[in-house]
């Protein structure tokens, strides 16, 4: 199934800062007789708008079963034999050309999402002729300081106001340590904007990213967090932003809490630390704050997502490299049918095997030949 609804790509299609800059950018990239690489093709409109500007052939990669759709799609507006629909990841597909141009939409609120950069790097080395265009080219991050009251107590107040009478407090650590999007007005910004990172596809080969800003403080407020967000360079003069200042965009901002509200000054200086680290396909971010007047310290706060995280002291002990683990039932379910999937027996023999070697487990064939079908579905070729 879809990670994502048929609503959610719909109102991808329907953002049109985000589609009126992609088919901007294919504009000036496609060159009739290209070839063109669409990763997570999604509904497929990408692919379709690269088509109608002369491609020859587009290759459409998407893990999703919205695919399916894609497909249907093009099929409608007369595309269908040129666009080679391809479900999966495209860090385990294999081309039999390479393009000439990649286009991807692979991000988040920011562009460290999940495995996109390190997709992004492997699709540039395996799946594009060298020099070819990427689309985006370039992103750069920036952020800034906000007094955001409504958003920091987003996180806060439901552990700190002691609802019901009750002590919630422990979970205001874990909390704080967590960010989301919230997309601030622009009058709430404390400090003028700084970039801390930047990401250019076409060279880049490290997956994280880290930068450290200095915000002189442009007025008195209550400091509240960061703010974060990118500007994306798609292709030559076509941007696409997600600024607090821009309009807004399907990506929403990322807000980054402090521990708590902090007092600022007119001629005080917000220190921002932020960092993301890839970590087994997700990211894992850091960020800090300090606050200093004339020098001198007013305030500081540290956050991780790791310490955000919720993981029981069994989970932990459970991956530790220490731990001893037996297969239980469902793994031996699992063992039996994975080692029964040949290439020569069917599902649904494979299912009749599987109810007579664990009749407690499945009352119906039906049963059997589901969990047959969603491992063969996941695992098999």
């Amino acid at each position: 199934m879809s990670g994502y609804g048929l609503e959610a790509h719909g109102r991808m299609i329907a953002d049109a800062p985000r589609t009126d800059a992609y088919a901007r950018a294919l504009e000036v990239s496609v060159r009739p007789g290209c070839v063109v690489l669409d990763v997570g093709t999604g509904s497929g409109i990408l692919a379709m708008l690269a088509c109608r500007l002369g491609a020859r052939r587009v290759y459409a990669v998407e893990p999703d079963d919205v695919i399916q759709v894609a497909r249907e799609l093009s099929a409608a507006n007369g595309m269908a034999g040129r666009i080679t629909f391809i479900q999966g990841l495209s860090t385990e597909v294999e081309l039999p050309e390479r393009a000439d141009v990649l286009v991807a939409d692979v991000r988040g609120a920011l562009p460290l999402f999940h495995g996109s950069v390190a997709t992004l790097i492997d699709a540039r080395e395996r799946l594009l002729r060298p020099g070819g265009a990427m689309i985006p080219r370039r992103e750069r991050l920036y952020a800034a300081a906000v007094e955001a009251p409504d958003a920091h107590a987003g996180y806060a107040s439901p552990w700190s106001d002691a609802p019901y009478g009750l002590d919630l407090s422990a979970a205001l650590g874990r909390t704080l340590n967590s960010w989301g999007k919230a997309r601030p007005m622009p009058e709430a910004l404390l400090a003028e904007p700084m970039q801390w990172a930047e990401l250019d596809y076409r060279t880049v080969t490290a997956t994280g990213a880290a930068g450290v800003l200095e915000m002189p403080v442009l007025r008195a407020g209550t400091l509240h967090g960061a703010s974060a967000w990118f500007e994306s360079e798609l292709a030559e003069g076509v941007t696409l932003s997600t600024s607090p200042l821009a309009e807004p965009t399907i990506y929403g901002t990322a807000f980054f809490p402090c521990a708590r509200g902090v007092p600022v000054r007119l001629g005080d200086t917000v220190h921002l630390s932020i960092r993301a680290d890839a970590v087994a396909g997700e990211y894992v971010w850091r960020w800090a704050f300090r606050v200093t007047r004339g020098g001198a310290l007013v305030d500081e706060s540290t956050h991780s997502a790791f310490r955000g995280a919720v993981l029981t002291p069994e989970r932990l002990r459970r991956r530790s490299h220490l731990a001893r683990h037996a297969l239980g039932e469902a793994g031996r379910i699992d063992a039996f049918v994975l080692g029964a999937l040949d290439g020569e027996a069917t599902v649904g023999r494979v299912a009749e095997r599987l109810r007579d070697t664990f009749p407690d487990a499945f009352a119906r064939w039906e049963d059997a030949v589901s969990r047959v079908a969603d491992l063969a579905d996941r695992y098999g070729v």
